[in-house]
């Protein structure tokens, strides 16, 4: 089922051939800072990869990935990403990237099973990043000084996009807020996560939630993930569980949280071992990723994806992602936005 926020009054600030242009100036201004940041070359990724070997990304385990069978393979069935979050790690191993050092880049997706709107398309486009790091920087303090460089990233683009298009004015606040899920929690102990991201954003502007995935006190989950590549088990900050996290800003224009990156530190051999069982997925394990990680050929590392069409549309101030992408629409919803002013590509 589709869902669609109409915001009153909505009027683009930029025309499309404006539109167009804001997109490659964001795009080519972001990863060339992320990349400088973090250290990163970029490399070439694929479509798809095969399936059976553990690689794609699992999201929360039940969104189904688009299998097709290829000829020359023997009809062997191949699916489209979800992401790179396994593949990255891969690669690491593969270039014999150093410590300090990583890897960047354009990550296309299709994810069937998500429920269309305002901020979610079947076209998945992102900068999937991968770092090589050391033992001593699995820990919190690694993790947000990882986070503060990328957000400093996105604050120097919001102030180049100002710049080009003064009709938009800065929104983004100089310092990032941290909080752990279960902090949250208890901060807001009587509404639903999502409410709970709501909140938090409105409140401070930008926020990174630390410890996706982990049980929090109440044994419920802030959101899920797949056990085999974020850490959010191993104790973290205050010495609750976690090394991973969502960057989430406030968007004024829609009223609500827009998650613009998920990232984290990965997994190593303990840690996986642990969330695989307590997940009952043990029987990964004999997959091709698993056995590199447990025969100690992967490389400890931190990574993440941050989403192209989502940044460009919270930059630009649009009202819908298929401002920014094509795509496709349910016939009802594209009929509801063309009444509203947002003019989907």
């Amino acid at each position: 089922m589709s869902y669609l926020i109409k915001p009153d009054g909505y009027r683009p600030l930029l025309d499309p051939k404006q539109t167009e242009a804001g997109i490659k100036l964001i795009k080519d201004f972001f990863q060339d800072n992320l990349s400088s940041e973090l250290r990163l070359r970029r490399v070439t990724a694929p479509l798809f990869v095969m399936k059976g070997m553990g690689i794609n990304d699992d999201l929360n385990g039940v969104e189904r990935a688009v299998t097709f069978p290829v000829k020359d393979l023997g009809d062997a069935h191949a699916e489209v990403v979800h992401s790179l979050a396994k593949w990255k790690r891969l690669t690491l191993a593969e270039y014999g990237i150093e410590p300090g050092y990583g890897i960047y880049t354009d990550m296309n997706a299709i994810r069937a099973d998500e429920r269309l709107g305002n901020l979610h398309s079947l076209y998945v486009d992102q900068w999937d990043w991968e770092r090589v790091i050391v033992e001593d920087e699995r820990n919190t303090e690694f993790l947000k000084e990882t986070v503060e460089g990328i957000y400093a990233a996105m604050v120097r683009t919001e102030y180049m996009v100002c710049e080009m298009f003064p009709q938009i004015k800065p929104v983004l606040p100089r310092k990032l807020h941290f909080i752990h899920a279960e902090e949250l929690r208890r901060l807001y102990p009587d509404i639903t996560p999502k409410d709970r991201e709501h909140a938090i954003a409105e409140k401070f502007g930008a926020v990174f939630i630390i410890g996706i995935g982990c049980k929090l006190g109440d044994g419920t989950r802030h959101d899920g993930r797949a056990p085999d590549y974020d850490d959010y088990t191993s104790p973290g900050i205050d010495g609750l569980p976690g090394l991973n996290g969502d960057l989430i800003v406030w968007n004024d224009l829609l009223k609500c949280a827009l998650e613009l990156s998920s990232m984290g530190i990965r997994v190593d051999k303990a840690t996986m071992l642990r969330q695989l069982e307590e997940e009952g997925q043990n029987e990964r394990l004999g997959l091709y990723f698993h056995k590199r990680l447990m025969d100690d050929t992967l490389p400890l590392s931190i990574g993440g994806g941050i989403g192209q069409s989502r940044l460009c549309m919270f930059y630009l101030r649009k009202a819908h992602i298929g401002e920014i992408q094509a795509s496709l629409w349910p016939e009802e919803m594209r009929t509801e936005c063309k009444a509203c002013n947002i003019h989907l590509i």
